[in-house]
């Protein structure tokens, strides 16, 4: 089943874009166990952001599912950093606000990891950079998943879909503090406006504005989530990777890989490729976009459907909108550990 692979075009309107997905969920073969309850694996947007995929199309799959007599519901984990996601009940309640509800949608919303973060469970992973993988409990609790994702642009990964789902997405927040562990902040006084807003939007206090000074950064404290580079108004900071830029690839591709293990005969992979922009649902803003509308994808499994999302769109997009990234190297060490 994991060669599967198909593609529905839409254009541009919101109408035709749902009708293609209608056509590609119509052709997927699901591999559930009868009366099944399946995980739809999605992101509901960080509050402000402005290219997060409508409810509509996880309301479609709710449907679809429904139809087949599987018993759906949908779900996302908490995050790092400050805004609408940090702990579950806020999160429920930006999920809310984006429409993502259970009198829209029809099925239940939940946190993968629990509303306190610690409904969570450790994987064997045997890799290079982790011996073993902590997810959220839903993970060994769904009998089924949708890994529904939004196909963009990543200031870290280069582009964000169906691996990162998985990994980052499905992952503990402190397996995304060691995926994270190696991003730090750097300061380009040049630049800076000393507007204060890296140490506003710091979850932990690691970024700290005195008046009339430059901020400073405690990479000792500092969690790596990137947020106040993400936010800078005038892009004063940047990335300093303290290994090779390579090795943040290698993280999200083995945390990936590990809970792949539990979920890829039970699983179908969603991947949009719709509103197509630089930067991922996690930022608030509008966003350049990449990209036209392209489609759906759906196959049974993330490499394949990330790779087929990367030739349709074109390797040049990635690389115009985040250069000098390695993002191929998902591909290559996925290759390498056996993944795919």
């Amino acid at each position: 089943m994991e060669k599967f692979f198909s593609f529905q075009k839409c254009s541009a309107t919101e109408l035709d874009k749902l009708e293609a997905m209608q056509l590609l969920l119509r052709g997927v073969k699901t591999p559930f166990s009868p009366g099944a309850n399946v995980a739809i694996k999605l992101h509901w947007g960080e509050i402000g952001n402005k290219h997060f995929l409508s409810p509509v199309y996880a309301r479609e799959i709710v449907r679809w599912l429904k139809g087949l007599n599987f018993k759906p519901f949908i779900v996302d984990t908490t995050v790092l950093y400050s805004g609408g996601r940090r702990d579950g009940a806020e999160s429920l309640r930006t999920a809310a606000k984006h429409g993502f509800t259970e009198d829209y949608l029809g099925c239940p919303v939940s946190i993968g990891d629990g509303l306190d973060g610690k409904s969570i469970v450790d994987i064997p992973a045997g890799y290079k950079h982790f011996s073993s993988v902590q997810t959220g409990k839903v993970v060994e609790q769904a009998e089924g998943f949708v890994i529904f994702s939004h196909f963009k642009g990543h200031m870290e990964a280069g582009f964000g879909g169906a691996i990162k789902n998985i990994s980052m997405g499905l992952a503990s927040r402190a397996q995304k503090q060691r995926m994270h562990a190696d991003v730090k902040p750097q300061l380009n006084e040049k630049k800076c406006i000393l507007c204060g807003e890296c140490a506003e939007v710091c979850p932990t206090g690691a970024a700290v504005m005195e008046d009339g000074n430059f901020p400073t950064y405690d990479l000792i404290k500092c969690i790596g989530c990137a947020q106040c580079i993400a936010m800078c108004p005038e892009t004063a900071l940047r990335i300093m990777w303290e290994t090779d830029f390579n090795v943040f690839q290698e993280k999200l591709v083995e945390t990936a890989a590990a809970i792949w293990r539990l979920i890829r005969n039970k699983t179908i992979v969603i991947n949009a490729l719709i509103d197509i922009v630089t930067e991922c649902d996690c930022l608030p803003g509008s966003h350049p976009l990449i990209s036209g509308d392209k489609g759906f994808i759906a196959a049974y499994h993330p490499v394949i459907a990330d790779a087929e999302a990367i030739k349709i769109i074109g390797s040049a997009a990635i690389d115009k909108a985040h250069p000098n990234l390695p993002w191929q190297r998902q591909f290559s060490y996925a290759r390498e550990i056996g993944f795919i």
